[in-house]
């Protein structure tokens, strides 16, 4: 069975940062194109960052172009998203997801095969 887990959420100032953790078990990591994606109160989801198997490409949403950061360790199965200058209108839950084919299947964020529960980032004024 797949799992994905999220950790690293929590509750920060303007301008601070924060990196939140993504750890999948069940699946042989190395073959699973990652994703961020991120659903505020209200709002609808929204694609943050992707990354491909082999950390070689990288794709970011236009409001965290700069901030943001996704990156991925295969030996530790796991995928990072380093978030500085934290604003908060980046309140949202954030969720990892993972699929087993073409990081630019991920951008789309449908049809993703593996989905963790999410991590709550509140950034406040």
């Amino acid at each position: 069975q797949v799992e994905v887990v999220e950790s690293g959420g929590g509750l920060v100032q303007a301008g601070a940062s924060l990196t939140l953790s993504c750890v999948v078990s069940g699946r042989t990591f190395r073959d699973l194109s990652m994703g961020w994606f991120r659903q505020a109160a209200g709002k609808e989801r929204e694609f943050v960052a992707a990354i491909s198997w082999s950390g070689g490409s990288t794709y970011y949403g236009d409001s965290v172009k700069g901030r943001f950061t996704i990156s991925r360790d295969n030996d530790k199965n796991a995928s990072f998203l380093q978030m500085n200058n934290l604003k908060p209108e980046d309140t949202a839950v954030y969720y990892c997801a993972a699929h087993a084919g073409a990081v630019e299947v991920v951008l789309r964020a449908a049809g993703l095969d593996h989905w963790g529960k999410g991590t709550l980032v509140t950034v406040s004024s």
